[in-house]
């Protein structure tokens, strides 16, 4: 863990920026918590993962995967799975557990990225594309026209391919959220992060546990094929009749899809771990949201939002 403390800095985009989105506060004063055994990776690397991070690295490639330092990278390429940021590396929000620097991008876009994107995912060959990226509250649909753009550059390279649009809320305004599921994403994805009462304290003001839940809403009932996901962070101080409840809410909404992962703390900075959950206790909220009636769950102590997305592509067929 980084014990720097973040300054603003100048990006390669001319961007003005806080460096890892949060400036110095009390956080810092809480020593680093130790990691149990059980958050220690193996990765298995196959032919198949050595053959897309050569055409990664020999193409100059961009994916999540890498630049994240992602645990689950070996597992995911190998099921023919990658994650590609959209919308530069500068986010307008500051939600206290992401590392990501916050500033304002004021317009700028990449016209070229939709096809870069598509051209990434033709060239590694994979099977299931995640497209994500920083909340853009610059833009007036919030990025959603470049999300659609990309989204068919990638359709129009390779049809077969499943697109999951993991997507920020887009302040809930219904234009954009119908733009992105018009241009044929078969999983619309928007993360409420934490369970209700801790929301205000773990995401950016702009944000809300609402606010996610009108956004699932509303993408289930403009376009009811189109598979719903969001994920969940454990670890922040939630009580198991919140999580119940916050799994609860989101069947409520239609969501399909529920990811649950444990919370790691980036930097000082930010906001300190409250509890490791064993890989038992995953297990168990796994059954849970199961008979709740969710289609897929992912739930461990080294899953992120896009985890394993490939096993979605399953309910598709």
């Amino acid at each position: 863990m980084s014990n720097i403390i973040p300054t603003k800095i100048i990006t390669d985009d001319g961007i003005v920026a806080v460096k890892n989105g949060i400036k110095s506060n009390k956080n810092n004063l809480v020593p680093v918590e130790r990691k149990p055994t059980w958050l220690r990776v193996n990765p298995k690397t196959t032919s198949k993962y050595r053959e897309l991070k050569k055409i990664v690295h020999q193409r100059k490639l961009n994916t999540v995967c890498e630049e994240a330092m992602c645990p689950n990278i070996h597992e995911c390429w190998n099921h023919g799975t990658a994650t590609f940021m959209l919308l530069g590396s500068v986010c307008t929000r500051a939600c206290k557990f992401c590392a990501v620097d916050t500033g304002n991008p004021k317009g700028k876009l990449d016209k070229k990225e939709p096809n870069k994107v598509a051209t990434s995912i033709s060239l590694m060959g994979i099977k299931y594309a995640v497209i994500t990226s920083v909340n853009r509250d610059d833009l007036s649909d919030g990025g959603a026209g470049h999300y659609a753009e990309t989204v068919r550059a990638i359709k129009e390279k390779t049809p077969k391919v499943t697109v999951e649009a993991l997507v920020p809320d887009f302040l809930g305004q219904k234009d954009s959220i119908e733009i992105l599921l018009n241009s044929g994403p078969q999983v619309f994805a928007q993360n409420v992060e934490t369970v209700e009462r801790l929301t205000k304290k773990v995401r950016d003001p702009r944000a809300g546990y609402e606010q996610t839940l009108r956004v699932l809403n509303y993408s289930k009932k403009y376009k009811p094929s189109v598979f719903t996901k969001t994920s969940l962070m454990l670890g922040l101080g939630e009580s198991y009749d919140e999580i119940h409840k916050t799994m609860k809410d989101l069947r409520a909404q239609g969501v399909d899809i529920l990811t649950i992962g444990q919370y790691l703390r980036p930097t000082l900075n930010h906001l300190p771990v409250e509890k490791w959950y064993s890989p038992e206790e995953f297990i168990f909220l796994k059954e849970k949201a199961i008979t709740l009636g969710f289609l897929e769950v992912a739930s461990g102590p080294m899953v992120r939002s896009s985890y394993r997305a490939d096993k979605v592509a399953d309910l598709i067929k």
